[in-house]
Protein backbone atom coordinates (compact mmCIF):
# COMPACT_ATOMS: atom_id res chain seq x y z
CA UNK A 1 0.00 0.00 0.00
CA UNK A 2 0.88 3.66 -1.27
CA UNK A 3 1.93 5.76 1.93
CA UNK A 4 0.04 9.06 2.36
CA UNK A 5 2.76 11.75 1.15
CA UNK A 6 3.50 9.07 -1.89
CA UNK A 7 0.04 9.59 -3.05
CA UNK A 8 -0.27 13.38 -1.86
CA UNK A 9 2.78 13.96 -4.49
CA UNK A 10 0.84 12.13 -6.76
CA UNK A 11 -2.09 13.66 -6.06
CA UNK A 12 -0.41 17.08 -6.77
CA UNK A 13 1.74 16.33 -9.52
CA UNK A 14 -1.94 14.78 -11.23
CA UNK A 15 -3.03 18.17 -10.56
CA UNK A 16 -0.45 20.16 -12.50
CA UNK A 17 -1.01 17.53 -15.25
CA UNK A 18 -4.62 18.49 -15.62
CA UNK A 19 -3.70 22.03 -16.01
CA UNK A 20 -2.80 21.23 -19.42
CA UNK A 21 -5.62 18.64 -20.33
CA UNK A 22 -8.18 21.79 -19.08
CA UNK A 23 -6.19 24.38 -20.57
CA UNK A 24 -6.22 21.97 -24.26
CA UNK A 25 -9.94 20.03 -23.86
CA UNK A 26 -12.16 23.21 -22.10
CA UNK A 27 -10.45 26.66 -22.45
CA UNK A 28 -9.35 26.35 -25.62
CA UNK A 29 -12.35 25.11 -27.38
CA UNK A 30 -14.36 28.27 -26.33
CA UNK A 31 -11.91 30.65 -26.99
CA UNK A 32 -11.65 29.15 -30.10
CA UNK A 33 -15.71 29.51 -30.39
CA UNK A 34 -15.67 33.20 -28.95
CA UNK A 35 -12.81 34.23 -31.13
CA UNK A 36 -13.95 32.71 -34.53
CA UNK A 37 -17.85 32.12 -34.56
CA UNK A 38 -17.97 34.93 -32.05
CA UNK A 39 -20.81 33.07 -29.27
CA UNK A 40 -20.95 35.21 -25.81
CA UNK A 41 -18.84 31.74 -24.80
CA UNK A 42 -20.12 33.89 -20.76
CA UNK A 43 -24.15 32.37 -21.32
CA UNK A 44 -22.26 28.79 -21.89
CA UNK A 45 -20.87 28.63 -18.16
CA UNK A 46 -23.12 25.77 -17.77
CA UNK A 47 -21.80 24.20 -20.89
CA UNK A 48 -18.97 24.72 -19.47
CA UNK A 49 -18.77 22.59 -16.21
CA UNK A 50 -20.72 19.94 -18.00
CA UNK A 51 -17.68 19.36 -20.68
CA UNK A 52 -15.19 19.88 -17.87
CA UNK A 53 -16.49 17.23 -15.75
CA UNK A 54 -17.02 14.57 -18.74
CA UNK A 55 -13.71 15.44 -19.55
CA UNK A 56 -11.79 14.81 -16.62
CA UNK A 57 -14.55 11.96 -16.01
CA UNK A 58 -13.10 10.54 -19.29
CA UNK A 59 -9.17 11.19 -18.76
CA UNK A 60 -9.55 9.24 -15.14
CA UNK A 61 -11.98 6.53 -16.41
CA UNK A 62 -9.82 5.91 -19.20
CA UNK A 63 -6.76 5.65 -17.50
CA UNK A 64 -8.19 3.39 -14.73
CA UNK A 65 -9.57 0.51 -17.12
CA UNK A 66 -6.34 0.26 -19.47
CA UNK A 67 -3.91 -0.32 -17.00
CA UNK A 68 -5.10 1.27 -13.82
CA UNK A 69 -2.85 4.83 -13.79
CA UNK A 70 -3.11 7.97 -14.78
CA UNK A 71 0.29 9.32 -15.63
CA UNK A 72 0.79 10.74 -12.23
CA UNK A 73 -0.05 7.05 -10.66
CA UNK A 74 2.84 6.03 -12.95
CA UNK A 75 5.24 8.23 -11.83
CA UNK A 76 4.87 7.66 -8.92
CA UNK A 77 3.96 3.92 -8.99
CA UNK A 78 0.96 3.59 -7.84
CA UNK A 79 -1.67 1.42 -9.39
CA UNK A 80 -5.36 1.13 -9.16
CA UNK A 81 -6.95 -2.34 -8.69
CA UNK A 82 -10.38 -3.62 -7.14
CA UNK A 83 -10.14 -5.42 -3.75
CA UNK A 84 -9.05 -9.10 -5.27
CA UNK A 85 -5.96 -7.06 -6.85
CA UNK A 86 -8.10 -7.62 -10.42
CA UNK A 87 -8.32 -4.33 -12.79
CA UNK A 88 -11.40 -2.24 -12.09
CA UNK A 89 -14.52 -2.88 -13.69
CA UNK A 90 -15.67 -0.63 -15.66
CA UNK A 91 -18.81 0.40 -12.96
CA UNK A 92 -16.01 0.33 -10.45
CA UNK A 93 -14.40 3.00 -12.10
CA UNK A 94 -17.15 5.62 -12.88
CA UNK A 95 -18.22 5.28 -9.28
CA UNK A 96 -14.82 6.09 -7.62
CA UNK A 97 -14.67 9.21 -9.89
CA UNK A 98 -17.78 10.20 -9.24
CA UNK A 99 -17.82 9.49 -5.65
CA UNK A 100 -14.10 11.38 -5.50
CA UNK A 101 -15.48 14.51 -6.10
CA UNK A 102 -17.74 15.12 -3.20
CA UNK A 103 -14.48 13.45 -1.13
CA UNK A 104 -12.24 16.02 -2.22
CA UNK A 105 -14.30 19.05 -2.38
CA UNK A 106 -16.24 18.49 1.28
CA UNK A 107 -12.54 19.92 2.78
CA UNK A 108 -10.67 16.71 1.84
CA UNK A 109 -12.83 14.31 3.97
CA UNK A 110 -12.29 11.57 1.81
CA UNK A 111 -8.59 12.13 2.03
CA UNK A 112 -8.79 12.40 5.58
CA UNK A 113 -10.66 9.31 6.04
CA UNK A 114 -7.92 7.37 5.08
CA UNK A 115 -6.22 8.59 8.91
CA UNK A 116 -9.56 6.67 10.45
CA UNK A 117 -9.99 3.48 8.14
CA UNK A 118 -8.94 0.18 8.71
CA UNK A 119 -7.74 -0.47 6.05
CA UNK A 120 -5.70 3.28 5.19
CA UNK A 121 -8.01 3.47 2.34
CA UNK A 122 -9.47 6.79 0.93
CA UNK A 123 -13.10 7.24 1.12
CA UNK A 124 -13.99 6.63 -2.63
CA UNK A 125 -11.55 3.84 -2.58
CA UNK A 126 -13.73 1.99 0.36
CA UNK A 127 -17.33 2.93 -1.10
CA UNK A 128 -16.36 2.05 -5.10
CA UNK A 129 -14.57 -1.19 -4.03
CA UNK A 130 -11.25 -0.31 -4.90
CA UNK A 131 -7.43 0.26 -3.58
CA UNK A 132 -4.30 1.59 -4.40
CA UNK A 133 -1.16 -0.79 -4.58
CA UNK A 134 2.43 -0.01 -4.41
CA UNK A 135 3.58 -1.54 -8.32
CA UNK A 136 6.80 -4.04 -8.16
CA UNK A 137 9.99 -1.77 -8.93
CA UNK A 138 11.21 -3.79 -12.68
CA UNK A 139 13.90 -5.13 -12.41
CA UNK A 140 17.13 -4.67 -14.84
CA UNK A 141 17.95 -7.32 -17.13
CA UNK A 142 21.15 -8.87 -16.61
CA UNK A 143 23.49 -8.66 -19.71
CA UNK A 144 26.16 -10.78 -20.03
Amino acid sequence: MPSFPRCLAALIYEALLLIGIIAIGVILPYILLGALAHVDVARLARVQQVHFVLLLGLYFIWCWLHGGQTLAMKTWKIRLVDQSGAPLRPVQAVLRYLVAWPCLLLCGVGLLWRFVDPDKQFLHDRIAGTRLVLCAPVSPKSSK
